[in-house]
């Protein structure tokens, strides 16, 4: 029988994803100029893609508004290698209204560089509530 022993050694793209999730303001220091991200509320239909990282980045940085600057995406577990990397946790926010929702980034690397992402939510039709303004009051109401 042969067993193979793994060192604890974490990848350098588990630093990255850290880094990333600490502050989103990062993605460009570690992803191509045309990085591909697959938004949460993509379905067969409608893929949702953003493409650049000027328009991946304005996608985040507006779901943090819609937020009332409350989101906050929970680590608990990062796993990466070469090629991917999973980064596992809970997404919270306050405003506009209370959410704790498992999530699951998932993260292609070439070169030692993020160029392609995908949001995953555990439950997207709840998540699109949250981020869809609520319709304007008509004189009726």
């Amino acid at each position: 029988m042969t067993t193979t022993t793994h060192t604890q050694t974490a990848h350098p793209h588990v630093e990255v994803l850290r880094a990333i999730y600490a502050d989103l303001q990062r993605l460009p220091d570690y992803a191509v100029d045309d990085i591909v991200l697959h938004r949460a509320d993509r379905s067969a239909e409608d893929p949702r893609v953003c493409r650049g990282v000027q328009a991946v980045l304005a996608h985040e940085q507006a779901l943090v508004r819609l937020t009332g600057n409350t989101l906050v995406m929970d680590v608990q577990h990062i796993t990466a290698n070469d090629y991917f990397g999973a980064v596992l946790g809970i997404l919270r926010a306050k405003h506009p209204q209370e959410i704790a929702m498992p999530f699951c980034g998932l993260w292609r690397f070439e070169g030692g560089r993020i160029t392609e992402h995908w949001e995953n939510a555990y439950n997207v039709a709840e998540l699109q509530h949250l981020f869809t303004p609520p319709a304007p009051r008509t004189s009726s109401d």
